[in-house]
């Protein structure tokens, strides 16, 4: 029997988020598995299987392998392991960028270390979850992501706003240019964006519809002249627009 560190998710339990029941997807959401243990691997494909709107297409043992696969498959989605031999999940992350742009990568993994959680989204990576995560919040990790989403397991979004933190403090940048306004909603929104929260747990938290908080989202990034959640985050923070204690 496996050990708990490379079993396959667990059992089926209540998700901390669960996106209610969409329009069918014209095409299924193509994924890539790269693990360097066979049993995980295994393990996810079978979870996946039972998923309509999902279809695994590959897999691989290492970074190396992963890049090759990712080149030949153009898969939507590459989960990937962190640690692995020849070539590990991070140092892989620029690679697969370059020879699948449109692939966006979710780290599957072990660990729980901040350098490995803040170089894994340095590298490209657009969501970090733990292997503790239910065999539900695996498929709608795979669907937010696919979505435009970023997804990261709670214990560690809370370690990287750290991260991000100290790195602010460290870095005394000149400000050229004033920082864009804006609305007291947006900034609540970004407030909770930083917090970890995906866009169905936002709109509950400030009883508004999903597609607002898309378009809440859309507009500070426009404003922001930024391209992802996280940059959001992070230059908030270093412009004092927003400050997490």
């Amino acid at each position: 029997m496996p050990d708990a560190e490379h079993r396959a998710p667990g059992e089926r339990g209540p998700a901390p988020y669960q996106e209610a029941t969409g329009p069918v997807r014209a095409e299924p959401i193509r994924v890539l598995v790269v693990d360097d243990h066979a049993l995980f691997r295994r393990g996810l494909e079978i979870v996946l299987a039972q998923e309509e709107d999902i279809q695994v297409v590959g897999e691989a043992g290492d970074g190396a392998e992963a890049v090759e696969k990712a080149a030949d498959l153009l898969p939507d989605i590459v989960l990937m392991d962190v640690r692995m031999p020849r070539r590990g999940g991070i140092e892989a992350c620029t690679s697969i960028k370059e020879v699948a742009p449109s692939a966006k990568i979710i780290m599957l993994t072990i660990s729980d270390e901040e350098a490995d959680l803040y170089e894994a989204i340095k590298a490209g990576a657009t969501g970090y979850l733990l292997k503790e995560i239910s065999t539900d919040e695996v498929a709608t990790a795979i669907r937010a992501v696919a979505d435009g989403q970023s997804q990261i397991s709670p214990s560690m979004a809370s370690k990287l706003l750290t991260e991000f933190k100290s790195m602010i403090q460290r870095t005394d940048e000149r400000r050229l240019l004033p920082a864009p306004k804006l609305t007291d909603r947006e900034l609540e929104v970004l407030k909770l964006v930083a917090t970890g929260m995906n866009n169905r747990d936002i709109a509950k938290e400030l009883f508004i519809s999903e597609n607002t908080v898309k378009n809440h989202v859309r507009n500070i990034l426009e404003k922001l002249q930024l391209h992802s959640r996280m940059e959001a985050v992070v230059y908030a923070m270093r412009e004092k627009i927003l400050e997490i204690r």
